[in-house]
């Protein structure tokens, strides 16, 4: 079984993707970057584009039924490690043990030249 996700309270996908895909039991939620989907506009500032980011990854998660207690496994993209202790204390505040596994990466650019982006893999059984 595989279907799509989508809701308006997140940033509409801008390429041939889905917001998220559940399969089975699994929920892929595709990389969500810090548009606010009321404005359209990108956030400023590491802080408001982090939170923003985990916003849009909520509203995803909630559109399929599931939170972040489900959340499996994140994947952050920093273009700048030095935010990392920045970006590292708002998504701690968005969960509670047992936190997800995770990898950070530092990539050269990140799609409209944000500062973060991420994406969850959630176990929704």
């Amino acid at each position: 079984m595989k279907k799509a996700i989508h809701t308006k309270n997140a940033p509409a996908a801008i390429g041939p993707y889905s917001q998220a895909i559940q399969a089975g039991d699994f929920l892929y939620v595709s990389g969500q970057i810090p548009i606010d989907p009321a404005s359209g506009e990108i956030v400023e500032g590491i802080e408001k584009q982090t939170e923003q980011v985990l916003k849009n990854l909520q509203a995803i998660l909630t559109e399929a039924g599931a939170d972040f207690s489900q959340v499996v496994k994140f994947t952050i993209f920093v273009a700048n490690m030095d935010h990392f202790g920045t970006v590292n204390e708002i998504y701690g505040s968005f969960l509670e043990e047992p936190y997800p596994a995770r990898a950070t990466v530092e990539v050269s650019r990140l799609p409209k030249d944000v500062l973060v982006e991420m994406d969850v893999v959630a176990y929704t059984k």
